[in-house]
């Protein structure tokens, strides 16, 4: 019996010829990562355990951006601590103004490889399975043993194969696909399973579409996303990355859990109501809902692309004079980017907010926390009951396209809706 691209990395990993679900097994591993709310933690418990050393300083990464700049005292000393132990270490430490959000920055900066294994204490970890990765969120315990040793214990999971027909229409990508796919099978519909993504559709889908249906995977419950390596990954890793990798695909007689076909030549351009992600309804039949706020960013879509989709729709028109527009460049070379090609212009005169690369406004930390009563429009990826703010607020999850139309039209709206 054939594997799933999935279980050749963790066998690959643990040295072994072949693993099956189920098994428990240890792995080494490429790349730990953590951040300024979780690397305290995994910090105090390597110190706890009387260790000097991390495994390898090129392997671990220390990433400053849920609460930075710093919101307060409490933030920077979070930073702090994670700051002097990071480069006491000699290990790969991203300062604000020279990196950004960690799921963006490390695949900026070539270190999400086809085959590795990478374990981040961050849910949304799972991200750098677009690069045809296992990666995957942990406990900062997990993180610290991680640090230490080189090597965490997993239990092989099941994959489900997600089969994408068709032809995606106009406004439609990534983030709808993700958020479809979540509307069907629910929050918990892929739990502890690899998403393995696969179709003519994703044959054809860009990268940052990759990257964002990569990330919302384990808003499904799922261990992992997993894409197959092809031409438009070896492109993206080309202008990024000389290092070598082992790129895995599934074999033909390979065992699923369960096979998923859609076709998605009808998807229109979809929102998730609160307060679940799986709540998800087309944009255009949400009838007079009106919002506060809008957010365009974070590790979900806060890359180029999404902020190109972004000034397409706001250039030339006007956010609503009820709606607060924040956009959240995913890291310092995209707001760079966009700085070089009249984005921030686009979205100042549209009277939006141009802000520095941070987590803050998706777990509610800051730059756009929500009052009482208040909703949001946001490209982020969760929509939980006080997830931006009060526990009465209201987010709606979407793609840069509704999030920019319907910050225009101070409501829910689809790009089509605008005259």
């Amino acid at each position: 019996m054939g594997m799933t691209m999935s279980e050749k990395i963790l066998a690959r990993a643990a040295g072994r010829r072949s693993v099956e679900p189920g098994e428990i097994i240890e792995v080494a591993v490429d790349l730990v990562m953590t951040n300024d709310i979780t690397a305290p933690l995994s910090i105090a418990e390597f110190k706890k355990l009387g260790l000097e050393r991390v495994f390898d300083p090129q392997k671990v990464v220390f990433v400053p951006d849920h609460f930075v700049p710093a919101k307060d005292i409490k933030a920077a000393e979070q930073s702090k601590i994670m700051r002097e132990f990071a480069l006491a270490q000699g290990a790969l430490y991203f300062e604000i103004g020279r990196a950004g959000i960690e799921h963006v920055v490390l695949p900026e900066n070539g270190l999400t490889l086809p085959g590795q294994v990478i374990i981040g204490a961050d849910s949304h970890t799972c991200t750098y399975g677009a690069f045809n990765c296992f990666a995957t969120g942990m406990g900062s315990t997990d993180i610290a043993a991680a640090m230490a040793l080189g090597t965490t214990w997993v239990r092989v999971p099941p994959t489900i194969k997600f089969v994408y027909k068709g032809t995606l229409p106009p406004d439609v990508g990534g983030k709808d696909l993700i958020l479809y796919t979540i509307g069907q099978i629910g929050v918990d519909g892929a739990l502890y399973a690899v998403m393995e993504f696969t179709g003519e559709v994703i044959d054809n889908l860009p990268m940052d579409d990759r990257i964002a249906m990569a990330n919302m995977a384990i808003e499904a419950g799922a261990k992992t996303g997993i894409f197959g390596f092809d031409e438009k990954t070896r492109e993206w890793l080309a202008r990024v990355t000389d290092k070598p990798y082992e790129p895995v695909d599934s074999d033909p007689d390979a065992r699923y859990q369960q096979v998923i076909e859609f076709d998605v030549s009808n998807l229109r351009p979809l929102v998730a109501l609160p307060h679940l992600p799986s709540n998800v309804y087309p944009a255009d039949e949400i009838e007079d809902m009106p919002i506060d706020q809008v957010v365009i960013g974070s590790c979900t879509n806060g890359r180029l692309s999404d902020l190109r989709i972004a000034a397409e729709i706001l250039k030339g028109r006007q956010v609503h004079p009820r709606v607060r527009c924040i956009i959240v460049p995913g890291s310092q070379e995209v707001a760079k980017q966009a700085t070089r090609e009249g984005l921030a212009d686009i979205f100042l005169e549209a009277g939006a907010v141009f802000s520095t690369s941070t987590c803050g406004p998706c777990l509610g930390g800051y730059m756009g926390v929500l009052a009482k009563g208040e909703r949001c429009v946001s490209t982020t990826n969760r929509n939980f009951r006080g997830r931006m703010g009060h526990r009465e607020s209201e987010v709606i999850l979407a793609g840069p396209a509704v999030a920019a139309a319907s910050a225009v039209l101070g409501r829910v709206a689809s790009p089509a809706q605008l005259n």
